[in-house]
């Protein structure tokens, strides 16, 4: 039996890639607002962190 069968055996198995898809764009929407509303000195922070001799820390 092919996988495809199995699917088609589920109840309402098409709600599941609409889902997936809400939960993908509502991740990187998500992420996108926090990119644009961090403070830009944390930024400035983490980007100096690898650049950092170990005595200072």
């Amino acid at each position: 039996m092919k996988f495809i069968n199995y699917l088609t055996s589920i109840d309402g198995v098409g709600i599941f890639p609409v889902v997936s898809l809400i939960i993908f764009f509502t991740f990187f929407i998500a992420l996108l607002v926090y990119i644009m509303k961090v403070d830009k000195k944390l930024i400035s922070h983490m980007e100096q962190l690898p650049f950092e001799d170990n005595d200072q820390q």
